[in-house]
C-alpha cells in the first residue's frame, strides 16, 4: 500500500471537478480550480504517482455483470498465513476487496455473487483455503450509504456540501 500524499485545497476542487464531470478535460479541471493547464495536469500526474488519486475506471455495478448479492465475510486466519490467503483470495473474481483488520478475525472481505447458491460455492471456496480457520457471513439487505469521498473534498476545498 502506498502512502498517499497530501491533498490541498486546490487538489481538492480538482477532485471535485472529476467528480462531478468525470470526462472533463485537463483544461476544464484548471478552470474549475482556477490554475494554468499545465499546473492542473503536474498536480493530478503527483496525486497518481503519490497514491493519493486511484484509478479512474469507471464503477460497474457487479448487479450489471449478473452478481446482484453482496456480502461481507470475516476471515480468520493461521498465523503467519495472511500473506498466502490474501493470494488465494486475489484468484477468486467474486472477491471484490479485501481488508485487514483487528479484533477476532483478521480479514473483512468484499465479495457478489449470483444467488444463494453461488454465495454458498463461494463462501465455501474462501472457507478451503489453506490458512483459513474460520468465515462468518453476513448478506448485505441494503446499502444505506455508497462509497464517497465528495463530502471530504468538500471539507478539504473549504466548501459547504
Amino acid at each position: 500500500m502506498r502512502s498517499a500524499g497530501r491533498i490541498d485545497r486546490t487538489d481538492a476542487r480538482m477532485l471535485l471537478e472529476l467528480s462531478a464531470h468525470p470526462r472533463a478535460t485537463t483544461s476544464a479541471v484548471a478552470d474549475a480550480a482556477g490554475i494554468a493547464r499545465n499546473t492542473a495536469q503536474a498536480r493530478l500526474a503527483r496525486l497518481e504517482e503519490d497514491g493519493a488519486l486511484d484509478s479512474f475506471e469507471r464503477r460497474v455495478d457487479p448487479a450489471a455483470l449478473g452478481y446482484p448479492l453482496t456480502a461481507f465475510v470475516t476471515v480468520r486466519v493461521a498465523q503467519r498465513k495472511l500473506d498466502p490467503v490474501g493470494a488465494e483470495l486475489r484468484e477468486i473474481p467474486e472477491v471484490l476487496q479485501v481488508h485487514g483488520i483487528s479484533g477476532p478475525s483478521d480479514l473483512l472481505v468484499h465479495v457478489v455473487a449470483a444467488d444463494a447458491d453461488d454465495l454458498y460455492r463461494v463462501a465455501g471456496r474462501i472457507l478451503a483455503i489453506p490458512g483459513v480457520e474460520r468465515t462468518d457471513t453476513a448478506l448485505v439487505m441494503s446499502e444505506l450509504v455508497s462509497y464517497r469521498v465528495t463530502p471530504l473534498l468538500h471539507r478539504t476545498a473549504g466548501e459547504q456540501a
